[in-house]
């Protein structure tokens, strides 16, 4: 396609999170040559990877989906979702793809639609492993192993730009990605029409927060970029808001360990030279980045395995004297649940831990101490996690009792120490997840782990 400009409008920060249809039309008003969302993230934890469930509603995932979807078909522009079903594996993909078909069977709508598998083989993985191609970030933290790969619920990799590329390349018309950069989603079609490679992935990495960029900064809100041959424009798309060259320079300090560079697998962006301009409109111009081609590409993967099933208990505690002694109630407490289950249950099978948060929650606005400026109240959540639900069912019972008519000195009533919001008071969580394989995979070709799936809808 040959043109001087590619226009790339972002519909919200994350699919689900919501955005104003006034200003996804006023995006649609701009002639948009791609419509981009990204669709999930690491930053909820492992869980949604593990258990194969999404941290959005799927209601609210529809109905952007469903505008989104629409607004790309009326304009015959292609529609890229990255890190569909929040996640990005196998089960999340195929959720987002029956959801997209629904969606499409209602709307009378028929396109075609690219699936980007992002979920890695474990032999396959045991093998680059084998071959020294799977290393750590940081050089001396703890390598992978084979038993990491193996006791995996499952590996994603963080694809780039490639495949989303060859998915246009072949035709699509939407495309819903598994895991991925967040920039590759809106730099991909760009690159695929020859704009510069630095200019391309800093306009995405501002664009993949829809407008948190602006002021003020909202996530569930949408955001225009015009990428030119030697600047691009980013431009907020709701009259409420506007772009400073502060806002917009400050927004490459999300998530990034370097303000002036921003890592993908096919090397780095460096903004040392980048420079912000103020235009009407609150519009802000962005010129100077430019894109250092990485000497060894690598993939990052991202895994996780169950470690147990968790309960909770959370409670308010009010009593000073009960706050001035938590250090000692606490491990009288631990104690006591250890003596409790001795004998029958192995110290190694459960981790208690007690969590402490507050402010207002046992009185709320009545709470006379408010403005006193002393702690006069503390929120305990006790947390447990047991090697089975059962286990921490049980060990959470016997702290959450234990530490609500334990004695301590100063004690005046025996009246309970806490104050329980909920019953039942013990929350059953369910399973527990922790990134165990967090690590790089060294390739030579960035596109062909990642299989393109061509469907006809």
């Amino acid at each position: 396609m040959a043109t001087d400009e590619i226009r790339v409008l972002s519909a919200t920060g994350i699919l689900g999170y919501g955005f104003p249809q006034e200003s996804f039309e006023e995006g649609l008003r701009r002639k948009p040559h791609v419509i981009g969302i990204d669709a999930g993230s690491t930053d909820s934890g492992p869980y949604y990877l593990g258990s194969g469930k999404s941290l959005m509603g799927r209601e609210s995932v529809k109905r952007d989906l469903s505008i989104a979807l629409k607004g790309a078909r009326a304009l015959g522009v292609p529609l890229i979702v990255g890190t569909a079903g929040f996640s990005g594996a196998d089960v999340h993909l195929s959720a987002a793809y029956e959801l997209l078909r629904e969606i499409a069977q209602e709307n009378g709508l028929h396109f075609l639609v690219a699936l980007i598998h992002a979920e890695f083989d474990k032999e396959y993985l045991k093998a680059q492993l084998r071959a020294g191609k799977i290393r750590s970030f940081v050089p001396g933290t703890r390598e992978l192993t084979e038993d990491d790969i193996e006791g995996s619920t499952r590996i994603v990799g963080q694809m780039g730009v490639g495949p989303f590329i060859r998915a246009l390349d072949m035709g699509a018309e939407v495309i819903l990605a598994g895991r991925a950069c967040d920039t590759a989603i809106f730099a991909s079609y760009p690159l695929k029409n020859g704009f510069p490679h630095g200019l391309a992935v800093h306009m995405a990495k501002i664009l993949e927060c829809g407008a948190y960029c602006a002021v003020p900064g909202a996530v569930a809100d949408c955001m225009m970029g015009t990428l030119r041959s030697d600047h691009f424009v980013i431009e907020p798309l709701n009259p409420r808001r506007k772009c400073t060259p502060t806002s917009v320079a400050a927004h490459t300090l999300y998530e990034q360990p370097d303000p002036y560079l921003i890592y993908e697998p096919e090397g780095v962006a460096d903004l040392h030279d980048a420079v912000y301009e103020q235009l009407d409109g609150g519009r802000v111009k962005v010129s100077g980045s430019r894109f250092l081609e990485a000497g060894q590409y690598t993939i990052k993967l991202e895994g996780c395995r169950n470690v147990g099933y968790r309960t909770i208990a959370i409670a308010g505690v009010r009593d000073s004297a009960v706050i001035r002694r938590i250090d000692e109630i606490e491990a009288s407490v631990r104690a006591h649940v250890e003596n409790t289950l001795a004998g029958n249950t192995d110290p190694g099978s459960y981790r208690l831990k007690f969590r402490r948060y507050g402010l207002d929650a046992v009185f709320e606005a009545m709470e006379p101490e408010r403005h006193s400026g002393r702690t006069y109240e503390l929120g305990i959540v006790i947390d447990v996690v047991a090697r089975t639900q059962e286990l921490a069912n049980a060990v959470c019972a016997v702290a959450r009792s234990t530490l609500l008519h334990c004695e301590y000195e100063g004690r005046k009533a025996t009246a309970g120490n806490l104050a329980v919001p909920f019953s039942p008071s013990d929350i059953a969580v369910g399973p527990v997840y922790e990134f165990n394989v967090y690590h790089l995979l060294q390739v030579d070709d960035l596109t062909a782990p990642f299989e393109v799936e061509l469907v006809e809808l």
